[in-house]
């Protein structure tokens, strides 16, 4: 049975440093992203600005070269025992991420995730285009926190986020337990309570405890 949802961010949360920088050392294009991520995390480019100007470097790729690049993608600890845990109690692990989708896909792929979110690339006969197909933002993110918990049948209120930064904070609003993980001050002051580490596995009693404390309004 399906009690609720936990979602986790993916740059800065699982993954402790930037997949779009991660890939863009493969890419080829690893200054430009640099520069992309700086004013996004900033507030000088918006989300939809950043996609456009990263997705010009993925030009001529394709998928199975990406996916490719992602198995060296740097990981937290323990995402595998956090999604286990999850599901023995009835918690549905979701990631809700910027990221682009395939990083999402990966990562559900390994780990065994429920679903995943994020911005899209165009594809013209199996390649990138540099174009974005999907545009994906902070807003977003929370919608499709939203609607995973309508489809799952569950009030978001029964749901959780994990997240490092300023994407984040709309969704950790629609929550009922919003955890900071490694996270700016900005996230910190919106989450309900935070926790560092190198290890994913540090959030799992800050979520029994919720739930312990949740499971007898939840009946």
């Amino acid at each position: 049975m399906i009690r609720g949802a936990v979602f986790f961010d993916v740059d800065g949360t699982v993954a402790p440093t930037s997949s779009g920088q991660h890939l863009a050392e493969f890419l080829g294009h690893a200054k430009v992203i640099q520069e992309v991520q700086a004013g996004y995390g900033a507030g000088t480019l918006s989300s939809q600005e950043a996609a456009v100007l990263e997705a010009r470097g993925w030009a001529t790729r394709t998928p199975m070269e990406v996916r490719g690049f992602l198995e060296s993608l740097p990981l937290v600890d323990g995402i595998a025992e956090t999604v286990l845990w999850c599901r023995r109690r009835g918690l549905a692990p979701v990631l809700a991420t910027l990221a682009w989708d395939v990083v999402g896909a990966h990562l559900c792929d390994r780990f065994g995730f429920h679903r995943a979110c994020g911005p899209r690339l165009e594809l013209v006969d199996g390649r990138y285009s540099g174009e974005v197909a999907e545009q994906f933002d902070e807003l977003s993110k929370r919608d499709f926190a939203v609607s995973v918990a309508a489809e799952l049948g569950v009030d978001p209120k029964r749901c959780a986020a994990v997240g490092d930064g300023r994407s984040d904070v709309p969704l950790f609003a629609a929550v009922g337990l919003a955890i900071a993980f490694n996270a700016t001050p900005a996230a910190r002051a919106a989450a309900h309570v935070s926790v560092d580490g190198t290890d994913l596995r540090a959030v799992l009693p800050l979520l029994g405890a919720w739930l312990n404390a949740a499971h007898t309004s939840w009946e």
